[in-house]
């Protein structure tokens, strides 16, 4: 689908009366800024990260710091969301706490007793990987080694050193809790928990991959809820014990990012509808899931008009309101109950990134209000 290349960016569109007030925050993909705006799109206050880091998912945590998953440029593996550090900043940037792991990737939530959840990726075991489904056959991962810093190499000369895996690997998720001390107090893996019988890749994906897990997020009752994008997938998992207790997704959805709960128990997800069999198309949905039931949505009109093929997310506002982030294009928009777009920003900061010279992509963006916790007395 074509666009304009000299399209208007910022702010495009503003209902004053209808939109919720408040702040964004976000961050463009490669880019080298967390930015905070207000809805007019005027900057209100931006952060840089150390050591080169860029800055890849930004987030307020309740203690009014900043939660920032970035890139450091020595991750493992190159799949779309690798982002191997975390780092808390306060409000003028210094900093809180750090913790880096070369697998880290996408999406880390903090846990109400202080301890952060992070999302891994790891080497399945070849005892599961033979037993995964779906996905086009032989596009497993070529052979190659993990090196001493935690690298995928291809073994095109045999080399020694590092730990081998032959062709047919493929990568799992794992997840893994962590102390403010940077050790490791719970850990997930998904080839001891998961049914490759009913977590299927798409037909339409590789198989380097078997879940890509995009999103974690702590409900109420302590346990996790997750969403894997190759098995459409979202599902929740018990805690310690690790069992997964509910799933919902294929035939419903089609490789959706950030599934959240909502107050009435209700789940909101961004449906990307990417390899749709009804056509490619992205909606918001809310589930019961109790009944399974999608008891809200909001698509574009024509339906192609809002469409992301991977990244996004999207966040209900206590007015009743809709916060969208359309990732793929970096244009964040707010919708009523009714489906009215009420405001509009498209993201004027373009960073080279894998490829796009014009890229504007936003992984996922938060709205807040100006008595949040982050932003009381600040703006």
């Amino acid at each position: 689908m074509g666009y304009s290349m000299f399209a208007p960016t910022g702010v495009t569109h503003w209902d004053k009366d209808r939109a919720f007030s408040g702040f964004v925050l976000f961050a463009t993909l490669s880019g080298d800024l967390v930015r905070l705006i207000d809805l007019a799109g005027e900057t209100v206050k931006t952060w840089s990260l150390p050591d080169g880091i860029k800055p890849f998912y930004p987030q307020f945590l309740d203690n009014g710091n900043l939660l920032v998953q970035g890139v450091t440029g020595k991750e493992t593996w190159s799949f779309g969301g690798a982002a191997g550090a975390l780092l808390e900043l306060d409000w003028d940037g210094n900093l809180v706490w750090r913790y880096e792991h070369p697998t880290l990737h996408h999406d880390t939530c903090r846990l109400r007793n202080g301890n952060t959840m992070v999302i891994n990726w790891e080497v399945l075991d070849p005892g599961v990987t033979g037993r995964v489904q779906g996905g086009r056959a032989g596009s497993e991962m070529a052979p190659g080694i993990i090196d001493a810093d935690f690298c995928w190499v291809p073994d095109l000369v045999g080399r020694q050193g590092g730990q081998q895996r032959a062709a047919g690997t493929i990568i799992s998720d794992a997840l893994s809790e962590i102390a403010p001390d940077g050790s490791t107090v719970w850990e997930w893996h998904g080839g001891n928990h998961l049914d490759p019988s009913l977590e299927v890749i798409c037909p339409l994906e590789g198989r380097q991959e078997w879940t890509h897990c995009n999103g974690v997020e702590e409900l109420p009752d302590g346990n996790l809820l997750l969403s894997f994008r190759q098995t459409s997938t979202i599902l929740i998992v018990e805690r310690p014990s690790g069992e997964v207790v509910w799933r919902w997704g294929p035939g419903q959805l089609s490789h959706q990012h950030d599934p959240s709960r909502l107050e009435n128990g209700n789940y909101l997800i961004f449906d990307n509808g990417e390899h749709r069999f009804n056509g490619c198309y992205s909606r918001v949905v809310e589930m019961n899931p109790t009944s399974g039931e999608i008891v809200w949505e909001y698509s574009g009109e024509p339906k192609l008009a809002f469409f992301s093929t991977g990244i996004s997310g999207a966040q209900r506002l206590s007015n009743g309101n809709t916060a969208i982030c359309e990732g793929r294009t970096g244009r964040l928009f707010e919708v009523t109950h009714d489906g009215a777009i009420v405001w509009e920003y498209v993201n004027p900061h373009e960073f080279p990134h894998r490829g796009d010279r014009r890229n504007r992509a936003i992984f996922r963006a938060h709205r807040y209000t100006a008595d949040s916790a982050a932003l009381r007395g600040r703006v």
